[in-house]
């Protein structure tokens, strides 16, 4: 009886201090009379009072607690519930509090202490509706952002906050245009001229984001900053400042220049008056700004590598077929010697340009570019007199840098526009200073020259000229210097001159072993640290000419070292690198163009005494498997993955093309698939796949089948690049392409449509379902049977469906009839189709009729020796039943009846478990 009055005891005794104010000890007496309470209604009643202690106290939390406890005992508990609303109102959790009040007022309409409670609080949650509506309105916040930024109180993390926030703001055509109108254009440039890297940056992504897309925004940024003051930022030495105003630089233009097609109207002309696009000439401002960075000694290596960049994409035709050049002449007009002088450039003299390891050769693609640009041959004439006049001007007896300034230039057009360097190398005196600075005692002068010899020898036909006058120089100057830097080029001038027979093993241009010999020197340099990196390049040039001979190749991939070092090489910043390692690569896998061996021709060859190409023995196909096996062990894929992500000016289509090429050679064991994928193959192939070359693409392509042929996609191509793998494969139903790339490409899409709806909608949007069914009529075997499982997954799409309920035509008719081939594969993906598409529309079981030996073919599906086209068929027969009551009874009145009592009466059997069931299903 005692324990029972304990709890009651400790209860009255809380009341009584409460009543005296003494809350501290009501509090206590409580949580006494809590711990020893085992009645629930009691215990309600305690956490309520102890609830108003709690409010009291202001320790609105546990005032919270308790009276919930006492609500989840008593919901109409009305004391409580007011407390509660009390704490939570304390807490500022209004529309919670609002709730609870409600709840009182609803049991006690009349209690005026609710209903004002209740008018307070809905007036108050009215008040921060409004309040946070005006503090996150896009306003508001592009204000705050800028006190934040603009305060010295700020601290850093806040700022960096404030600046990111305000990039992703301006990547939303809301929020960019809320910036615009909020005077952000002045507001961003004042945090530029703050002179803050991390300001300056944020300042000029903000702008990128506000340009992209919207030609009146881009108008009016590039006349608010100015042309002069972009480039002054893209001048600094900050890779990641100069990378960002590159790309702001981009925006606009792609804004301005059609790329931003909507009509904007009334914004648009309040923004832009009376202009409505920026006229010829300013684009040429822009221009002529870029070619005066690139020649400007003010200029930071990276900034004058992007303004070479900007040159590059902007100002060569896309299209060949528009016949307006304008902007390549005026750039030639303009600035040709200019880019000659970046290409002439000899970082080891004093008075240079500042450049990075890249910038010579993205000169030499930009030179490249402008050539093939031009449209005919006054043109090609005007371009070639420029660069002649230009190295002749810079020849001078008396002054050797001159003269090494214009053989570096020669050098820098051989490696662009290698034609008009080859007729301005066999200008009289050109030669003649070459083999004079090869005989000088400077360093850099053997350096400029023999890189010349090197880039001037790179086509066969030239190549026999310096092999009748060039190999003895090439020879007394590796053997005679002993710096490593002179003997390495001369090296690899040697390598080249070996290689120039190509792959032809009876026109060796050395004697038996000695490009074996240069190989293994090439090897030693490349795996040796201590030689930096332009240097240690260089050895694998000569690789990139010597693996033409099946020796070199084979010993080369028995070397795991060398080929680590050449792929840490091409992970490195120096990207001119790249063609040579994708050279090397595609000697390697023999991955190279092969022209058909007709035997007759060779005969006739023999015959008439001409030369005929002889394959190496090591050139065989077991030998090729065998090196690619090496690669892929010693991470070629990895190295791979990284060399696809460099800078397009220096990944030109033709490298692109080449990485292609081997990847598809990797690809070529289905073993050998999950190691690349692991290795991120599938995600470094799909821009290959996308951009380039058309040989490349179709290269790209066809590995990105092979892989996705064989592997889970959601794997192989993480997130949302799976749907990028779509367009890719359906280039490769072209009739034109060859067939094995027809029948991987089915195979790919087989794999990605059995995944989900959004896939097979992207399929369809790609226009891919006409081939498919054109495939389904493919005589060869294999494609018909890989085209008609893509369609056995794409029926489940609603669209497809709809194409086969069309009248007048035979699709419905072909997947009948092909489940009456002999074929199993065939016949299960054409059963699998027809039952998914009869069971999806019923006007479909029907149609069914219209085809001859329907049932007898429904039959052999129905008896069928494999359980799963069985278990199809009579799938089949059973969305035939359901569909038409007519259908139903011709089919049964038929032998049809008797073969599903058959399967229907079978035991149990594991393997052929599903078309028992169907059949029993059927017979009920």
């Amino acid at each position: 009886m005692s324990q029972i009055a304990d709890p009651v005891q400790f209860k009255e005794e809380g009341n009584k201090h409460f009543q005296a104010g003494e809350i501290d000890k009501a509090i206590e007496c409580y949580t006494k009379a809590i711990k020893s309470c085992k009645d629930k209604k009691a215990l309600a009643v305690i956490y309520r009072n102890r609830s108003a202690c709690f409010l009291k106290k202001e320790n609105y939390n546990n005032a919270v607690s308790d009276a919930s406890k006492a609500i989840d005992v008593d919901a109409a508990d009305i004391k409580a519930l007011y407390r509660r609303c009390q704490a939570l109102e304390k807490l500022g959790k209004l529309d919670m509090a609002f709730k609870d009040v409600q709840r009182c007022a609803t049991l006690e309409p009349k209690n005026k202490t609710f209903l004002e409670t209740l008018r307070r609080l809905g007036a108050d949650i009215q008040q921060k509706v409004m309040i946070l509506k005006t503090t996150f309105s896009t306003d508001s916040r592009v204000q705050n952002m800028f006190d934040i930024l603009f305060s010295d109180e700020s601290d850093k993390e806040k700022q960096e906050k404030a600046a990111n926030n305000l990039i992703v703001l301006a990547r939303e055509d809301a929020g960019a245009e809320r910036i615009f109108q909020n005077n952000g254009v002045p507001l961003l440039v004042q945090l530029i001229d703050t002179g803050k890297p991390e300001m300056i940056l944020a300042a000029i992504r903000t702008l990128s984001g506000m340009c992209t897309g919207h030609r009146a925004r881009a108008t009016a940024i590039i006349h608010t900053v100015g042309i002069s003051k972009l480039c002054s930022i893209m001048a600094v030495d900050n890779e990641e400042i100069v990378l960002a105003t590159a790309n702001l630089f981009q925006c606009v233009y792609d804004s301005l220049s059609g790329g931003d097609k909507r009509n904007y109207g009334k914004e648009e002309a309040l923004v832009l008056g009376k202009r409505r696009h920026l006229s010829r000439f300013e684009f040429r401002d822009i221009l002529l700004a870029l070619l005066e960075m690139i020649a400007s000694k003010k200029v930071s290596g990276h900034g004058r590598d992007q303004a070479l960049n900007l040159l590059t994409k902007n100002v060569p035709r896309k299209d060949k077929k528009n016949t307006d050049n304008s902007k390549g002449l005026f750039t030639i007009d303009h600035g040709l010697k200019k880019i000659l002088k970046v290409c002439g450039q000899v970082p080891d003299l004093p008075d240079q340009l500042p450049l990075t390891e890249n910038t010579q050769l993205i000169a030499s693609v930009l030179l490249n570019k402008l050539y093939d640009d031009m449209r005919c041959d006054p043109e090609r004439d005007h371009f070639r007199d420029t660069c002649d006049e230009y190295i002749k001007s810079k020849f001078d007896p008396n002054d050797m840098d001159r003269n090494i300034h214009a053989i570096n230039t020669l050098s820098g057009i051989l490696q662009g526009p290698f034609d008009v360097g080859n007729v301005l190398a066999g200008r009289q005196g050109v030669m003649e200073m070459m083999v004079a600075l090869c005989g000088s005692e400077r360093e850099v002068d053997q350096l400029v020259a023999v890189e010349a010899l090197i880039h001037a020898s790179t086509k066969t036909s030239k190549a026999s000229f310096f092999i009748s006058n060039g190999v003895t120089l090439l020879k007394d100057m590796y053997k005679k210097t002993k710096n490593e830097k002179i003997k390495i080029r001369a090296l690899v001038g040697l390598c080249k001159l070996g290689s120039a027979g190509g792959d032809d093993y009876s026109m060796r241009q050395f004697a038996e072993g000695s490009t074996e010999k240069l190989a293994k020197q090439c090897r030693k340099w490349l795996c040796n640290p201590t030689l930096d990196v332009r240097t240690r390049k260089w050895a694998v040039e000569g690789l990139a000419y010597l693996t033409n001979d099946a020796d070199v190749k084979d010993d080369f991939v028995e070397d795991e070292a060398a080929l680590r070092a050449m792929f840490e090489l091409a992970k490195s910043k120096d990207k001119t690198i790249l063609y040579a390692v994708a050279c090397t690569l595609v000697n390697c896998t023999n991955s190279y163009d092969k022209k058909e061996i007709i035997p007759e021709m060779v005969q006739l060859a023999k015959f008439s005494k001409q030369h005929v190409p002889e394959q190496h023995p090591k050139d065989k196909k077991d030998f090729i498997e065998r090196r690619v096996k090496r690669l892929l062990k010693a991470g070629v894929t990895s190295a791979l993955a990284v060399m696809v992500k460099a800078d397009n000016s220096i990944l030109t289509d033709q490298t692109k093309e080449m990485l292609a090429r081997v990847f598809l050679a990797l690809a070529e064991d289905i073993k050998d698939r999950g190691t690349i994928v692991a290795q991120g193959g599938g995600r470094a192939l799909l821009p290959l796949a996308l951009e380039g070359t058309d040989k490349g693409k179709i290269k790209a392509s066809h590995a990105l089948a092979k892989i996705a042929a064989v592997s889970n996609p959601e794997i192989a191509f993480p997130a949302e690049r799976i749907y990028e793998v779509v367009r890719p494969l359906v280039s490769l139903l072209n009739t034109e392409r060859d067939g094995l790339e027809n029948f991987e490409a089915l195979l790919g899409l087989t794999n990605l449509a059995a995944l989900n709806d959004k896939l097979r909608v992207k399929i369809l949007k790609e226009k891919a379902l006409p081939e498919i069914e054109n495939y389904m009529f493919e005589e060869h075997d294999q494609i018909r049977q890989a085209a008609t499982e893509c369609m056995c997954n794409l029926v489940c799409c609603k669209e497809v469906q709809d194409r086969y309920l069309e009248d007048g035509n035979d699709k419905l008719k072909l997947l009948v009839l092909l489940c009456g081939e002999d074929d199993v594969q065939l016949q299960r993906a054409a059963a699998g189709a027809l039952a998914m598409l009869t069971a999806a529309q019923k006007k479909l079981a029907v149609k069914i009729t219209k085809t001859g030996q329907w049932l007898e073919i429904i039959q052999r599906l129905c008896i069928h020796d494999n359980p799963e086209i069985q278990h199809r068929g009579l799938v089949t027969v059973f969305n035939m039943l359901d569909a038409d009551e007519q259908l139903a009874k011709k089919l049964i009145e038929c032998e049809l009846l008797e073969i599903l009592t058959y399967v229907a009466k079978l035991e149990d059997n594991p393997k052929k478990q599903d078309a028992i069931n169907a059949a029993q299903n059927n017979s009920s």
